[in-house]
């Protein structure tokens, strides 16, 4: 049979072409799935309320338990912090309700209110998928800066959190140095960071400071929000993570409070019991930064994991996982809080036809509860033990198409295209050529930069490559060739002079020439 003819390549450089108008952008309107009624939504809250006044949290650092003491709580003969329930529902009412998450760019700041949607990524990941072997290896400080300027370019992934840790770093120190910088030098979108020890916190906001030209400067702009995964579940802080908030607190950078148990393992096997042990740790932890700095800014990020109860395994992308992390957000929505869920962690190890489904379920799931923030959406394998460059560019046509569904249909009197029946009817008899045809597919269509829509004849021509062969060349491509220059090497050199940063500077500079050579 023979093959179509005319127009292919033309097809193919419209595609592949930059939209002059957005059909999609950061912080539509989510929230039509609702998987818990109100009732529901009012009985968690009620038992997260009981569970904090009457079994209390665990292992509270000195600066916890004076500011609660003093607001009214109490200790136990366990040493268990006790929070009355008026006192947990004055921290709600003092909680800031909306903030802007800056960007080094301030054009790529994100606003984080009501039911506004964005995609971010996330992680913890200690292993590196390599495309052409098909196995992990350690992940590393420029694996981490690789990561960071690849999102620099996707559209789709409106804020960058640290997505893999740099097992090259032999101590804390180096390591929360080393993850900040990556991420700092790697992107000027929104981002975020976490720390091992307070006295770090400190450290990294003085580079921040000396990045942005003067002491302080940080504090009225803030473009990092730092995860704190302050429990060790269940019900019982972790002392470490708590010192780096207080620290967090003085230093005005906004947090990411982060209760993460896994249900049938460390928070209950029921769904419902998993969102009440969430809600009540992050509203413990809410209540005691409001006590140290009222509206201090916060994302309520309950984040509760599933396990696969036949082995203890975490599964990050079952259906269980899509309930619960949907459900998470609209609890913190109905509570008025700025928002964070995880979806995307697939449990596949390749970006497969399983990581697909898995990404697809779970990401759309958290996008249509009205989540401010879904976290992990990009690049995550293994339950969050692997990340793969190549999943992230793939995961970016996918939130693309996920951000296209919250935007809905539109019934306006143009959308519903009256006039245009007229004139197709009396006219060529179909719609190709028609002006609002061209006008609207650059306004009302998302269009995927490695999903393959050609004819079965035209994708043979091109290869008959994969999505992940795909999205290895956009990978190579781009990493060989982009490297973000916010960040002056001057300015780098005097960051450098001051902090120890195991990042080599031929990395960051490009100077190494790994990406090049793979690219020729």
């Amino acid at each position: 049979m023979g093959r179509r003819s005319g127009g292919r390549e033309a097809r193919l450089a419209a595609r592949s072409a930059e939209l002059p108008v957005k059909p999609v952008r950061p912080g539509q309107t989510g929230g039509q799935y609702r998987p818990l009624s109100d009732a529901q939504l009012q009985d968690i809250f009620e038992n997260a309320l009981d569970l904090l006044e009457e079994l209390g949290m665990g292992s509270p650092i000195p600066a916890f338990i004076e500011s609660t003491v003093e607001a009214g709580g109490w200790m136990d003969d366990d040493d268990r912090l006790h929070y009355p329930t008026d006192l947990v529902k004055r921290a709600i009412d003092s909680a800031t309700k909306e903030f802007v998450w800056h960007g080094l760019d301030e054009d790529r700041s994100i606003e984080l209110k009501d039911q506004n949607v964005h995609f971010s990524t996330a992680g913890a990941a200690v292993l590196m998928l390599d495309h052409g072997t098909r196995t992990f290896r350690e992940s590393q400080s420029a694996d981490l800066y690789d990561s960071a300027r690849l999102a620099d370019t996707l559209e789709h992934i409106h804020a960058y959190v640290r997505t893999v840790v740099a097992r090259d770093a032999d101590n804390a120190r180096d390591l929360d140095m080393v993850t900040a910088y990556a991420t700092m030098m790697g992107t000027t979108k929104p981002q975020g960071t976490s720390f091992f020890q307070p006295e770090h916190v400190y450290e990294v906001v003085s580079m921040y400071d000396m990045l942005l030209g003067e002491e302080g400067a940080f504090r009225k702009r803030p473009f990092v929000v730092a995860n704190a995964t302050f429990v060790v579940p269940p019900l019982r802080f972790a002392q470490d993570t708590a010192e780096c908030m207080v620290a967090q607190v003085r230093t005005g950078m906004p947090i990411n409070l982060l209760s993460a148990g896994q249900a049938g393992a460390t928070s209950p096997a029921s769904l419902s019991g998993s969102l009440v042990q969430a809600m009540a740790e992050c509203l413990a932890a809410l209540t005691n930064i409001n006590l140290l700095s009222p509206g201090h800014p916060c994302i309520f990020s309950m984040w509760p994991f599933v396990s696969d109860l036949r082995t203890g395994a975490m599964s990050g992308g079952s259906g269980e996982e899509a309930l619960l992390n949907a459900g998470s957000g609209q609890l913190a929505n109905w509570l008025g809080l700025p928002s964070g869920s995880a979806a995307g962690m697939a449990d596949s190890k390749l970006p497969d036809g399983q990581a697909g489904h898995e990404k697809g379920l779970t990401v759309s799931l958290v996008a249509q509860a009205g989540t401010n923030v879904i976290y992990e959406s990009a690049g995550m394998l293994a339950a969050l033990l692997g990340h793969s460059l190549e999943m992230m560019v793939i995961d970016n046509d996918l939130l693309g198409a996920v951000n296209r569904t919250i935007r809905g249909i539109e019934t306006d009197d143009y959308s519903m295209a009256r006039t245009v029946f007229d004139d197709v009817v009396h006219g060529e008899g179909h719609f190709l050529g028609h002006p609002q045809t061209l006008d609207l597919m650059e306004k009302h269509y998302v269009y995927p930069i490695i999903g393959d829509r050609l004819s079965p004849d035209d994708w043979k021509d091109e290869g008959a490559t994969d999505a992940s062969d795909r999205a290895h060349d956009y990978v190579v491509r781009t990493l060989a060739s982009h490297y973000p220059s916010h960040v002056s090497p001057e300015k780098d050199a005097e960051i450098r002079d001051a902090f120890n940063i195991i990042l080599p500077v031929d990395v960051v500079s490009g100077a190494d020439g790994r990406w090049r050579r793979e690219a020729t």
